[in-house]
């Protein structure tokens, strides 16, 4: 596998022994950690490259809002006429959240994750967490990875980000999958819940608030199942390494986002709505009125999901797309 993107040579290999990486990357990282066992090994690598490799941890510079560094993972092309799915996580996750639809598709599609700015494996940014910059955000990785138009798969702000992306730039969209997610403006009674409780974890991280925000993320049957255990450490366990004020400032960026809802009637590409029926954040009725909006749009209910359907039901999430994008090739 290649380590980087045609044109993109590494300028060199430095070899550290060290028993665990730095939390953060610097602000303008012009070499790559990556772990190894016991051993780290920093890749030197030119400003703008994409690193492609499992592992490896790549960052892209964007100019939006004064510039931030996204982190994007790279399956590959497993052949050269290999359709290209990029994914946009939702908030409080980053593209990991994808995981087993990566796993699935890559053997036929190049998959793409995008963490946004400040949030996931993507260091904390000043500035820019709304939706329009987020684009912005979005665009210039895919001018970056030489991508024209995209089959974009989108979770809760994820879609926020693809409702805008499609209507605007519908050259650059093939299919548009929206999980999770609402284009109208966050509900007022929740909005202030939602910003007193990013005031208290800025304070006191994650710990008192795991229990709420998590019934807020996840489904009841997920929650009361096998798998909610493990799934829900590791979930907290990035929020209490994230950079706090990067969270609390993407946090705003959802609750105060400018609805998408005029755009809808814009979106040409054929679209596929998801929501699981658990979902208490954006409820099916926000899915039924995204896909109402949108013309032609399908729209599938995932029984016994919550508002993170890809981690809660990623067999059930992963057929749907699947057979959406078998039927829309592009």
């Amino acid at each position: 596998m290649a380590l980087a993107e045609p044109g993109c040579p590494l300028d060199g290999v430095h070899r550290q022994t060290s028993s665990s990486l730095p939390a953060r990357y610097p602000d303008r990282a012009a070499s790559i950690p990556i772990a190894s066992g016991t051993e780290a090994y920093r890749i030197v690598v030119p400003i703008r490259s994409v690193v492609v490799e499992e592992g490896i941890v790549p960052l892209v510079h964007v100019e939006s809002a004064g510039g931030a560094e996204v982190h994007v993972t790279d399956t590959g092309a497993p052949h050269p006429d290999a359709p290209v799915v990029v994914f946009g996580h939702g908030l409080l996750f980053s593209g990991r959240m994808f995981d087993a639809q990566v796993e699935a598709l890559r053997g036929d599609h190049r998959c793409v994750t995008v963490d946004w700015r400040s949030q996931g494996r993507s260091p904390a940014a000043a500035d820019g967490h709304d939706m329009d910059t987020l684009l912005a955000d979005l665009l210039a990785v895919l001018d970056h990875l030489g991508l024209g138009a995209v089959h974009y798969v989108g979770l809760s702000m994820g879609g926020f980000v693809g409702m805008r992306l499609a209507a605007r730039h519908p050259d650059r969209v093939r299919t548009l999958t929206l999980l999770d997610t609402s284009a109208g403006p966050e509900d007022p009674s929740k909005r202030i819940r939602y910003r007193l409780m990013a005031a208290v974890y800025r304070r006191v991280g994650i710990g008192p608030l795991r229990r709420p925000v998590q019934r807020m993320m996840f489904g009841r049957t997920f929650l009361a199942g096998p798998r909610a255990a493990s799934v829900l450490d590791a979930w907290a366990g990035d929020l209490r390494v994230a950079d706090r004020g990067g969270t609390v400032r993407a946090i705003h960026g959802v609750t105060d986002r400018v609805p998408a809802t005029p755009a809808l009637s814009a979106v040409t590409a054929p679209t596929l709505v998801v929501v699981g029926d658990e979902d208490v954040a954006t409820p099916v009725a926000k899915a039924e009125a995204v896909a109402a909006g949108i013309a032609d749009a399908r729209l599938a209910v995932v029984r016994g999901a919550g508002h993170s359907s890809t981690v809660e039901a990623p067999d059930e999430v992963t057929a749907l797309l699947r057979r959406f994008l078998e039927a829309h090739p592009g």
